[in-house]
C-alpha cells in the first residue's frame, strides 16, 4: 500500500512511518518539513497521487480553543478535500479516549475534529487512544517554578506512542471501520507519581509537589474521565518499562 502519514514527524507520526515502512508499504510524510502545508493545501495534491490511505497525526502545541480548533478542523478540511479529489479511499484519524467527556478546551477541539471527519467524503477511521508516556514529561517540563516541581494529580493509563503506531497501520491496513475500539496502556498510573518519578529518573532531587489543578476539566481528569472503557485494547509497555528504556525522551504534544 502506498500510506500517506500527516504529521509524520511527531512523537507518534514518526512510528507510523517506521511501522508501515518495516511492513513493506511504501509511505509518504505529510508536514511543512517536505513541504506539504496541512492548512494551506500546498502540496497536498502532489503528494497524495497514488495514495490509498492517509493516516492523520498532525498536532499542535497550542492548548487554547480557539487556536487548536482551528488548526484540527482546516487542516481536517483541507486534507479531506484534496484526499477526495486524489481518490484516497481511506482517511485514520488519531484522537483521544475520553474527549466527549472532559470540558478541556484541546479535548473540545479534539471533538470538533472527529466531527469534521465524520462528515467528510472519505470513508473513515478514528482511534481514541490514551495520554502518551511521554506525557508525564510535557506536563513536567511546563510545571516547574523556581526550583520546586510541580505534579498534577489526575488519573491516566498511558500507552506508548510506538504501540499506538503499530494500531494505526494496523487499521490502516483494512477497510474503514468507522470507530475503532480504544487503544490504552497495560495499567493505570496517577500523573503526580509519574512525574516523580520522571523526575528521580532525570536526577532531578528538588521537590516534587503533588497539586490538583483549578483549571477547567481537571476535576473530571482526576476522577478517571479519561480512562479507556472495559472493551479497550490494551498496550504492553508500561510506563516504568518506558522509563527504564534509553535514550532519555523529549516532551510530547498535549494530549
Amino acid at each position: 500500500m502506498r500510506i500517506a502519514v500527516a504529521g509524520g514527524t511527531g512523537t507518534v507520526g514518526r512510528h507510523v512511518v517506521d511501522v508501515a515502512r518495516e511492513r513493506g508499504h511504501e509511505v509518504v510524510v505529510l508536514a511543512r518539513s517536505v513541504g506539504v502545508d496541512l492548512i494551506s493545501g500546498e502540496g497536498l495534491a502532489e503528494a497524495l497521487a497514488g495514495v490509498d490511505v492517509v493516516v492523520d497525526t498532525a498536532n499542535i502545541m497550542s492548548i487554547d480553543r480557539e487556536t487548536a480548533e482551528r488548526f484540527f478542523t482546516t487542516s481536517s478540511r483541507t486534507l479531506l478535500a484534496a484526499e477526495a479529489r486524489a481518490g484516497v479511499g481511506h482517511h485514520v484519524l488519531l484522537s483521544i479516549v475520553g474527549i466527549d467527556e472532559v470540558p478541556y478546551a484541546y479535548y473540545e477541539a479534539k471533538l470538533a475534529q472527529e466531527r469534521v471527519v465524520e462528515q467528510g467524503q472519505v470513508p473513515w477511521t478514528i482511534l481514541r487512544a490514551t495520554q502518551f508516556h511521554e506525557f508525564a514529561g510535557q506536563m513536567a517540563g511546563r510545571m516547574r517554578v523556581a526550583g520546586v516541581q510541580l505534579a498534577p494529580r489526575m488519573r491516566t493509563q498511558p500507552v506508548a506512542a510506538r504501540e499506538v503506531g503499530e494500531r494505526l497501520v494496523e487499521l490502516a491496513e483494512h477497510p474503514a471501520a468507522g470507530r475503532a475500539g480504544e487503544l490504552a496502556g497495560p495499567r493505570e498510573e496517577q500523573l503526580s507519581e509519574m512525574v516523580r518519578r520522571l523526575a528521580r529518573a532525570e536526577g532531578r532531587r528538588g521537590p516534587v509537589l503533588s497539586i490538583a489543578l483549578p483549571m477547567k476539566g481537571m476535576r473530571e481528569m482526576r476522577h478517571g474521565a479519561v480512562l479507556p472503557g472495559p472493551h479497550a485494547r490494551l498496550g504492553r509497555q508500561s510506563f516504568d518499562e518506558w522509563l527504564a528504556s534509553a535514550p532519555r525522551r523529549g516532551a510530547a504534544p498535549p494530549r
